[in-house]
């Protein structure tokens, strides 16, 4: 790793250049590095990291992510971060973060101590982790910005926290259980004296009482169509949306297709689902093979990447895709295709594989079918779709007996 700032911002203009950045933003950019040199100097330090690099940030423009800084050194911020970035990875990060996605304080420390022993000992799932750890990180940067310790978390504590988060019912419900467990882990392993777990108060929170938000077929026809399929970014986004439309494809399934699980001879398509590892299987339709060949030949960065689908950004250029981008691309294509009310409505690909299931269940497809196409192990996890199955729903209803009585007469 170099740790020479001097040959780290040579490695990094070298970079700039050959990702053509205009001349304004290398001004700007090239000026900070600039100014960090003779602040490393003034500050006598003999090399570069990620401590420095934050440091200098919080001096100079009062911190080291986007939330609480000036809109005049967004770039300069992202200049500092850059050197931080590629020192540790050899590359940019995609953008900057607008809060710091790292624990601190003492309570930090056991949190990281208490995700550990979730990965190592109970062999939780990454993203089973990764879930925990966004709840937990807010609640760590709550403590630290409050000066509150872990012994000192009261009732009170546990309800300011949450008026300052923006939870949906099903967020606070899934951080109640993690801030529980975690609680309860520091006192029966005497890292606190108090068992502070009685003060996250059980909710009535109940999953089924959701109605998944669906689209109309029409709907969907219309985003597929709002697709510009001549460029190389419309050849990827429309096997995305394909993939999610056809087969209800979740977006860590879609990020995740590779090659080796596309057998061309026997038209299928196999894998273990990311979420649940359940092993799925679906035939290869004809306009998913066609839109696949298409982006493979006219569309797809010459790349070693084993993932199917991959960045076109300059940034990440050949590299899987995360998550997020798919959630994106799936709310563009609705903006495109001006589909009523889809800002008020789910609008990721979890909303389009609702609408499968749901336009399946209108078309008289039996609930055990739909369960298998959603890759579902059994299915009560299906049954919530009959919910927004209006036709079905009016043949439920039991006929109201004739009154025996004069009362209600009018």
């Amino acid at each position: 790793m170099v740790t020479d700032v001097k040959e780290l911002i040579g490695q990094c203009e070298q970079e700039l250049t050959s990702r053509e950045y205009t001349q304004s933003r290398l001004k700007i950019i090239t000026g900070t590095w600039r100014d960090l040199i003779e602040w490393m100097e003034l500050h006598a330090c003999g090399s570069f990291n990620e401590d420095i690099g934050f440091q200098y940030c919080n001096e100079t423009f009062g911190s080291c992510v986007l939330s609480g800084i000036e809109k005049k050194d967004h770039v300069r911020l992202r200049a500092v971060r850059m050197l931080i970035s590629y020192q540790k990875d050899g590359d940019f990060e995609f953008r900057t973060p607008t809060m710091l996605y790292r624990f601190s304080g003492k309570s930090g420390n056991i949190i990281e101590k208490y995700l550990e022993h979730l990965k190592n000992t109970v062999c939780l799932s990454e993203n089973t982790l990764s879930n925990k750890r966004q709840y937990l990180l807010a609640f760590n940067a709550f403590l630290e910005s409050h000066f509150i310790e872990l012994n000192e978390i009261k009732l009170d504590t546990i309800a300011d926290f949450y008026s300052k988060q923006s939870y949906t019912l099903a967020s606070k419900h899934n951080c109640n259980s993690t801030l529980r467990l975690f609680l309860r882990h520091t006192y029966d392993n005497g890292m606190t004296e108090l068992d502070c777990s009685i003060y996250i108060l059980p909710d009535n929170y109940n999953k089924r009482s959701r109605i998944p938000t669906t689209y109309e077929e029409q709907e969907i026809r219309n985003i597929l169509a709002a697709v510009e399929r001549t460029s190389v970014s419309g050849k990827r986004d429309y096997l995305i949306l394909l993939l999610a439309c056809e087969y209800g494809f979740r977006s860590s399934d879609i990020v995740n297709l590779r090659f080796d699980q596309i057998d061309w001879d026997k038209n299928i398509i196999s894998f273990n689902q990311h979420k649940t590892s359940i092993p799925v299987e679906y035939p290869l339709l004809a306009s998913v093979g066609n839109a696949i060949i298409d982006y493979l030949k006219n569309g797809r960065p010459d790349t070693d990447t084993p993932e199917i689908i991959v960045s076109n950004e300059s940034a990440k250029r050949g590299k899987k895709l995360c998550k997020t981008t798919i959630h994106s691309i799936v709310a563009k294509y609705m903006r495109l295709a001006n589909i009523s009310h889809w800002k008020e409505k789910k609008h990721g690909a979890h909303s389009l594989r609702h609408s499968l299931a749901t336009n399946l269940l209108k078309k008289n497809v039996p609930i055990s079918i739909i369960s298998t196409v959603l890759g579902h192990q059994n299915t009560e996890s299906t049954k919530g779709y009959v919910a927004v199955d209006i036709n079905r729903l009016r043949e439920c209803p039991l006929p109201i007996p004739a009154l025996a009585t004069a009362f209600y007469e009018v």
